[in-house]
């Protein structure tokens, strides 16, 4: 963990913020400036800039009994109306008024959050398998390493300068939803017990790469001289000069994969050399009390532990009701290491539960996504978020309505990943269908509209990028989405299997909308 030198230098930067978000308030300090100040701590000023987020880091994922509890107390307090689970693993508190940030980011610290590096040109939040340690079929446990490649880039935050942020994945080998397969950095555990390693992956608006296969046999107690690499790696020879082409991917083209795998082993060997990082032995997390009771529920998954279950809960569009934590806390507060796992595909997952309990949780979260096409992704969208363009979030209940309506069976339709811009937030090229922000010219006015993304996937050993395609009016989609359905439904089939077998009637269909 950090310490107190760390938590001192922090408790001061909160109080320069403080005075940064003051100023942003009274107009004497503007938009850019501001933003180069708030996203090392964790926030943003919104659409409306009488309004902030803020970004509760959750190392690999684990929204704890403790950072349960303090967001229940912070809803409450503050009187919160908006939270988000996010791709990255987090959980964000939208429309807060100024005051509130500096006031939470120092209660947080109390619970043991840190919101340090949330934004900005920073190491961001480090991310897990959600089921890792329950999940029937994984090689290993990944959590611990994670955690420590957490609490390593914390420690380090102050002292490095990266052209941009830097994200990083640990896979627990069974579940890729983490995308280590095009992260910065990309951890997959193996049988063997040691990590397969990828770097350099991404997605964005100038372009997305696969990473790059680096190391196949990283030993677990070694992660740190990996990830100080990849930092020491990036700062020489990331791109300062243009903002557009200064993540980690870009590094593919100015060095070439190869002489970029060259320069990362070689920092990586010089690390070794000067010693220093090792981990020694990791514990995994604490073993959970077993059961005897059996549990049959689409929601309910069985762990790898005898008796015990996970609760899966999406909300729609990853909106947490504000009333829903401290009703989990209440919930589960009381059982055998029992916590909450912030999902990439901004899904919930309640672990460690005996099937009783899980029978109580699955009540308690019956308002959730009820069928795959309802465990779509959105980002925030345009109406809260300054870079956004299209309210990502407003097309997804649109088109949740519309699929409602049309009695679409669960499985004709499959998740579909709605970015409101460029930015990739909703990872919408890895989506099965993924939508991007932007217009369309339509008698020369530009309309707000989608482009479609078509074919990607983030399964493990079948991760692939979509084929971008046609712009779709914004007003149109939900139908384009609702008359897709409806023929994989008639032909009786999956998404997968019409979308694999009806290739030129799903194009067909998509030129009615193009």
């Amino acid at each position: 963990m950090v310490d107190s030198k760390w938590l001192q230098t922090y408790r001061e930067e909160i109080e320069t913020f403080s005075e940064k978000i003051r100023d942003f308030q009274a107009g004497t300090v503007d938009k850019k400036d501001y933003k180069g100040c708030s996203g090392g701590m964790g926030s943003y000023a919104q659409r409306d800039p009488a309004k902030h987020m803020l970004r509760l880091r959750m190392p690999a994922g684990r929204l704890t009994l403790e950072r349960l509890k303090f967001l229940a107390d912070t809803v409450e307090k503050y009187r919160v109306r908006r939270l988000k689970l996010t791709t990255c693993e987090t959980v964000q508190l939208h429309d807060l008024a100024a005051e509130q940030v500096p006031a939470i980011l120092t209660e947080a610290m109390e619970a043991g959050i840190f919101c340090r590096g949330g934004g900005g040109d920073n190491p961001r939040n480090v991310m897990c398998s959600p089921l890792s340690g329950v999940q029937r079929g994984e090689a290993f446990d990944p959590t611990p390493y994670a955690e420590a490649a957490t609490d390593y880039l914390l420690s380090i935050c102050r002292d490095i300068r990266m052209p941009r942020k830097l994200k990083i994945a640990f896979s627990n080998g069974v579940d890729d939803s983490v995308h280590s397969a095009f992260r910065d950095m990309g951890f997959r555990a193996q049988a063997d017990g040691t990590f397969s390693l990828r770097i350099a992956g991404g997605l964005g608006a100038m372009g997305h790469r696969m990473g790059v296969l680096v190391d196949e046999a990283v030993k677990p107690q070694e992660v740190l001289y990996y990830v100080r690499a990849m930092v020491d790696t990036f700062c020489r020879h990331g791109n300062y000069e243009n903002r557009a082409k200064a993540r980690t991917r870009f590094m593919q083209d100015t060095l070439g994969p190869e002489g970029l795998k060259e320069a990362f082993l070689q920092n990586v060997e010089a690390l070794k050399a000067r010693g220093g990082l090792d981990l020694g032995r990791m514990e995994a997390l604490a073993d959970v009390c077993g059961g005897d009771e059996t549990l049959d529920h689409p929601r309910a998954i069985r762990q790898k532990q005898p008796g015990m279950y996970t609760v899966k809960y999406h909300p729609i569009g990853g909106l947490l009701p504000v009333e829903k934590p401290a009703q989990l806390y209440a919930a589960i507060k009381d059982l055998c290491n029992a916590e909450c796992r912030v999902g990439p595909d901004e899904t919930l997952y309640i672990v460690n539960l005996p099937a009783a309990e899980a029978e109580k949780v699955l009540a308690l979260t019956e308002d959730g996504a009820g069928t795959e096409f309802e465990h779509s992704v959105a980002c925030i969208g345009a109406t809260v978020c300054q870079q956004g363009i299209r309210d990502s979030q407003g097309l997804l209940r649109a088109a949740v309505q519309a699929v409602r309506a049309a009695g679409i069976p669960d499985g004709a339709l499959p998740r579909i990943n709605i970015s409101g811009c460029p930015s990739s937030c909703a990872a919408h090229q890895a989506g099965t269908i993924g939508f991007q922000g932007g217009v369309r010219l339509e008698d020369k006015k530009p309309q707000p509209a989608f482009r479609l993304f078509l074919g990607g996937s983030d399964a493990l050993d079948e991760a692939r990028f979509g084929e971008a395609g046609a712009v779709i009016l914004e007003k149109d989609v939900p139908a384009l989405l609702v008359e897709l359905g409806k023929a994989a439904a008639a032909a009786g089939q999956s998404w997968r299997q019409w979308s694999e077998t009806h290739r030129e009637d799903l194009n067909a269909i998509v030129a009615k909308y193009a």
